[in-house]
């Protein structure tokens, strides 16, 4: 076994990866593990007091990581992000547009403000630093995209119309994309994670009145591998699609879910 070409092909060494909402959950486990295959890493959230932990975090693992304060839904907060990364870094080559909510309402309870919300946060977010980020790609001779899905977007869930619709435009937005931007050797997938142990899982269970405890994980395991996800299984879904092991794949979805949608 050549295991020196092994490494070589999942190796993110000198790649700069940038991570909306990358100060908790599945974006900051996504940051750990990027850091550990080599890249570095800049992280986009609102949340100041987590994303500076989070660089202390990765600077304490001999991590290279910045912070940017990034509201994802505004124009002027994605542009000065990856000015910012550009100015710091050189390059970006990884976009992990994992940035989002979960408003558990259906159409009839569900405001419209929430509405806008949801959708802005986790669709329009991902257009807005695609639409930033690509042109440094295309300068630098191509990247890699991976937008964040869920098993549902390829069906409906109860009490998650929003969640429904913003998840199944991204799966869609990834393949249009893709179309786009191959000539320039960019590549656009989407990873569609299950049930995964994060504070949005909680946040979900919460809005439909349970109480996030063992009971309530052990329903959520309820598939065929017969565990809740955790954050590294997503995470290395990610590394997939950011290494050269993905060099041919584009416009794809990878479920991980623990086989929950099969």
């Amino acid at each position: 076994m050549n295991t020196d070409k092994i490494l070589e092909l999942v190796s993110l060494e000198g790649k700069v990866a940038v991570i909306s909402g990358g100060a908790s959950g599945i974006g900051l486990g996504t940051a750990r593990r990027l850091i550990e295959f080599g890249a570095k890493v800049a992280i986009l959230d609102v949340n100041d007091e987590n994303g500076k932990k989070a660089v202390e975090e990765i600077h304490s693992l001999d991590g290279e990581a910045i912070y940017c304060h990034c509201d994802v839904t505004s124009l002027e907060d994605c542009k000065a992000a990856v000015d910012k990364i550009v100015d710091v870094f050189g390059k970006i080559d990884v976009l992990f547009n994992n940035a989002g909510i979960a408003v558990r309402k259906n159409a009839v309870d569900l405001e419209p403000d929430e509405w806008d919300l949801a959708l802005n946060v986790s669709l329009k977010g991902q257009y807005l630093l695609s639409k930033f980020v690509i042109p440094v790609m295309k300068k630098n001779g191509g990247g890699s995209i991976i937008n964040s899905g869920s098993g549902w977007s390829f069906r409906g869930g109860e009490n998650a119309v929003a969640y429904c619709a913003m998840k199944g435009g991204s799966l869609n937005m990834t393949r249009a994309m893709c179309l786009d931007h191959g000539k320039d050797n960019i590549r656009v997938n989407i990873v569609c994670p299950g049930d995964v142990d994060t504070p949005m899982l909680q946040s979900e269970c919460e809005q439909l009145g349970g109480t996030y405890d063992e009971d309530y994980k052990e329903e959520c395991a309820e598939r065929p591998l017969s565990r809740l996800g955790k954050v590294e299984d997503v995470a290395n879904a990610v590394v997939f699609f950011a290494s050269d092991l993905s060099g041919w794949v584009t416009g794809a979805n990878l479920v991980v879910d623990g086989g929950g949608i099969a």
